[in-house]
C-alpha cells in the first residue's frame, strides 16, 4: 500500500478495547463543564455569606496555621489536609470573608477538574448535568466555601473513579494514571480513612484488569493513597504510638465505631442540621427528604440502562464506590452530619444524570412529553427545597457565629486580652475570635486538667464558659461569674480589667 502524509500506519494486531476518542475542546462542549463550575462558585458567594464566621471544626483547622490565636487541640480523627489547603490565605490574613471567597473559587476549580475526569465516559451534557445535580445540593453549596474536609474527599473520589475508568478501558491514556494518583492523594491528604473506603471497589476491580496494566493501575492508586496519607501516618507514630493506636483513639472520640444504624439520623440532619449528635427530634418534612429516597431508585435505573447498553462497568464502579463511601457513616458510627455523605452524592451524580437523560430521551410523543414534564417538575421542586434548606441553614449558622463573636467581644470588654485561655462550653470558636488559646478538661477534646488550669490562671487570664450559672468545678470555685451574650463566664482572679464588673 502506498503511504501518503495523511495515511496512518497500520498494525497487524491490536490488544485491548479501542481507545476512547478525545474530541476537540469546543466540539466536546467542555465549556458546559466550566459553566457548571463557575455557576457553583457564584452561587456559593451569593447564597453562603462570605462574612459568616468560622465554625467549631473550621476554627480547629484554621487555627493550626493562623497567627490570630494559638492552635486549638487537634484530635486523632482529623487530618491536616484542610489546614494546608487554607494556609495560603489563613497564614497571613484573619479575614473570614477572604477565606470564604478563596475556598469558593477553589471548590469551583475542584469541581471542574473532577468533571473533566469523566469526559469520554459519558456524553458531556450528562457529565454537566451530573455536576449541576451535585453542586445544587444545599449540603454541597453550604460546605464548598468552608474549611471542612468532606467536599474535598468528594472531589477526589469523583476524579479518581473517572480517571480509573479511563485507564481501565484505554491502555493508551497514560495521563489518566496521574489523575488516579492525584485523586487518591487528595482524598487521603484530606481524610485517609474515607479514602480507603472509596478505594475498595477500585482495588477489587484491579484484579480483573489485563496483567500488563494491573501493576501500573495498582501502583498509581496505592502510591496516591500512601502519598496523601504520609503526614497522617507520621503524626500517628509521633503522637499516638502508631496507626492502630491513632485509629483506636479516633474511634473513642467518635463514640466507639461499631454496628450502628445512622440512616434515620441522616434523615434528621437533612433539614439543615450541621451536626446531629446526639441525634434527636423529628425527621424533616417529606418534601425535604424525598430526594434521598428517589436517589437510589435513579441509581438502580442507571445500572439497568448501563447493563442493557453493555457498558456496565462505567456505571457500576461509581455506584459501588458510593456505597462503600457511605457504609461507615450509615452503619458504623452513632451520629450523623449531612456532609459525611458528600463523597457518595458526588459519585452517584453522573450515573443518576445519565438515567434522567435517558428518561427525557424516551421515544414516542406523549411518553416523552410526560417524562420531560415529570423530570422538569421534579427538578424544579427539588431545587426549591434545596435552596430553602440552604437559606435556613446559613441564617441559623450565621446567628450562632455572631453569638460567638459577641461573646469574644464581651470578654475583651471584661479585660481578657492575649495571652489568655478559654475553657469548656464553646471555647474553641470563642477563644479564636478573642485571640486566646482554648482547652477542655473533659469530653472528646480533653487536653488539660483542672490543676493545670489553676496553675495557668497565675500566669494569664483564664475563662470558664457556661450557658447558665453553675456550681463551678473545684479549680474555679473562687472565680467571678459575669453575664455574657451567650451565657456566663467565670474569670480567674486578676483576669478582669478595669471595665469588668461582677455579674
Amino acid at each position: 500500500m502506498t503511504r501518503t502524509p495523511h495515511t496512518a500506519p497500520t498494525r497487524a494486531t491490536r490488544h485491548g478495547p479501542p481507545a476512547t476518542p478525545r474530541p476537540p475542546w469546543r466540539s466536546a462542549g467542555e465549556w458546559w463543564l466550566a459553566a457548571v463550575a463557575a455557576a457553583f462558585t457564584l452561587l456559593q458567594l451569593a447564597l453562603v455569606r462570605p462574612g459568616m464566621g468560622l465554625g467549631w471544626d473550621e476554627t480547629v483547622y484554621v487555627s493550626q496555621v493562623s497567627s490570630h490565636a494559638p492552635a486549638a487541640f487537634f484530635s486523632a480523627p482529623r487530618a491536616r489536609g484542610i489546614t494546608l489547603l487554607v494556609a495560603p490565605v489563613a497564614s497571613w490574613s484573619s479575614s473570614t470573608a477572604l477565606l470564604r471567597v478563596y475556598l469558593a473559587v477553589l471548590s469551583g476549580l475542584g469541581l471542574y477538574w473532577a468533571l473533566r475526569a469523566w469526559r469520554g465516559l459519558f456524553p458531556v451534557r450528562v457529565i454537566a448535568a451530573g455536576g449541576a445535580l451535585f453542586a445544587s445540593l444545599w449540603i454541597t453549596l453550604f460546605y464548598g466555601p468552608q474549611a471542612m474536609p468532606n467536599y474535598w474527599v468528594a472531589v477526589g473520589a469523583s476524579a479518581t473513579v473517572g480517571f480509573f475508568l479511563h485507564t481501565w478501558s484505554d491502555r493508551t491514556r497514560s495521563g489518566a494514571l496521574w489523575g488516579v494518583a492525584a485523586g487518591a492523594a487528595l482524598m487521603a491528604w484530606i481524610r485517609p480513612t474515607d479514602a480507603v473506603w472509596v478505594a475498595l471497589p477500585l482495588l477489587a476491580l484491579v484484579l480483573f484488569v489485563h496483567p500488563r496494566r494491573r501493576l501500573r493501575l495498582l501502583l498509581a492508586l496505592v502510591t496516591g493513597l500512601a502519598a496523601g496519607a504520609t503526614e497522617w501516618i507520621v503524626e500517628a507514630y509521633v503522637d499516638y504510638g502508631g496507626v492502630g493506636a491513632r485509629l483506636a483513639a479516633g474511634s473513642r472520640i467518635q463514640g466507639g465505631l461499631g454496628l450502628h444504624n445512622a440512616v434515620v439520623d441522616q434523615l434528621r440532619s437533612l433539614g439543615g442540621r450541621a451536626l446531629c449528635r446526639p441525634c434527636t427530634g423529628a425527621i424533616a418534612s417529606p418534601p425535604v427528604i424525598a430526594w434521598w429516597f428517589v436517589l437510589p431508585l435513579l441509581a438502580a435505573a442507571a445500572l439497568v440502562i448501563a447493563v442493557r447498553a453493555r457498558r456496565t462497568t462505567r456505571t457500576l464502579l461509581p455506584l459501588a464506590c458510593a456505597v462503600t463511601a457511605a457504609v461507615p457513616y450509615l452503619f458504623l458510627i452513632g451520629y450523623a452530619a449531612p456532609r459525611f455523605l458528600l463523597p457518595a452524592y458526588a459519585l452517584l451524580a453522573i450515573p443518576v444524570a445519565d438515567a434522567l437523560a435517558r428518561l427525557v430521551d424516551a421515544p414516542g410523543g406523549r411518553r416523552r412529553t410526560l417524562a420531560v414534564t415529570v423530570v422538569a417538575v421534579g427538578l424544579a421542586g427539588h431545587l426549591a427545597v434545596q435552596f430553602d434548606v440552604l437559606e435556613r441553614a446559613v441564617s441559623r449558622t450565621a446567628a450562632e457565629h455572631r453569638v460567638w463573636s459577641r461573646t469574644a467581644a464581651d470578654l475583651r470588654r471584661l479585660g481578657v486580652h492575649p495571652p489568655c485561655l478559654v475553657t469548656e462550653g464553646d471555647s474553641v470558636p470563642v477563644a479564636f475570635a478573642a485571640g486566646c488559646a482554648s482547652a477542655h478538661t473533659g469530653g472528646h477534646d480533653a487536653n488539660i486538667t483542672g490543676a493545670e488550669l489553676a496553675r495557668t490562671a497565675h500566669r494569664m487570664p483564664v475563662v470558664l464558659l457556661t450557658t447558665h450559672l453553675i456550681h463551678p468545678p473545684s479549680y474555679a470555685r473562687t472565680w467571678q461569674p459575669h453575664r455574657l451574650t451567650g451565657g456566663y463566664a467565670y474569670l480567674a482572679p486578676g483576669a478582669v480589667g478595669k471595665e469588668g464588673g461582677q455579674g
